[in-house]
């Protein structure tokens, strides 16, 4: 078991399921529409799993987060921090601020807070910059490609042959690239990103 992040397709966003996100999806266009705004309904269904194909989003979260939280806290405001590492969904359009709706998630017991995939983007854009995240990080991140990246060794291999401001910490080096390629992949993919 644990703590996943996840894309969710169309079916599982609209759905009627007890364990769905359409309470949400309904609670958040209400919102949207309070704001002016146009509400979320172009949700891509979920695609037939291909590894490496970059159209499904599913990551782990293993290792502690403090050294992560360090490392935002000296490089953000206390805004960009919330912003980054607030959200219990993000979804693939801007957000002037985040979107607090009272309906518990799987990941909240209380509440669900709705970011935007820009504003996280460029957050953790910049926090890549600070540590100097390799090229090679992996980019597509369908079947925990991430997390077995940085937990089986071959970010431990690539550290000792390309060491950097990102390797001396690989667990917050992890959360770095956790939160940049969701919100790459909900930007690209133009899908909700959830904990479950």
């Amino acid at each position: 078991m644990g703590v996943y992040l996840v894309s969710v397709g169309a079916e599982e966003w609209f759905g009627e399921e007890e364990d769905g996100w359409g309470e949400i999806a309904a609670a958040l266009n209400h919102e949207l529409r309070q704001q002016g705004l146009p509400p979320y309904e172009s949700v891509p269904e979920e695609m037939d799993f291909v590894r490496g194909s970059g159209q499904a989003f599913e990551e782990k979260l293993i290792p502690s987060m403090d050294g992560f939280g360090t490392l935002c806290q000296t490089h953000l405001s206390r805004e960009e921090v919330e912003t980054v590492c607030g959200w219990t969904v993000l979804v693939p359009f801007s957000l002037d601020e985040e979107i607090w709706l009272p309906i518990d998630s799987s990941y909240s017991e209380s509440s669900t807070t709705v970011a935007g995939a820009p504003q996280v983007l460029a957050i953790a854009e910049r926090l890549a910059t600070a540590i100097d995240l390799p090229a090679e990080t992996p980019q597509m991140c369908d079947n925990l490609d991430l997390t077995m990246w940085f937990m089986n060794g071959a970010a431990k291999e690539l550290a000792a042959a390309q060491p950097g401001p990102w390797s001396d910490d690989l667990d917050t080096a992890f959360y770095v690239a956790l939160f940049l390629r969701a919100a790459q992949h909900s930007v690209r993919r133009g899908c909700p990103i959830v904990y479950a």
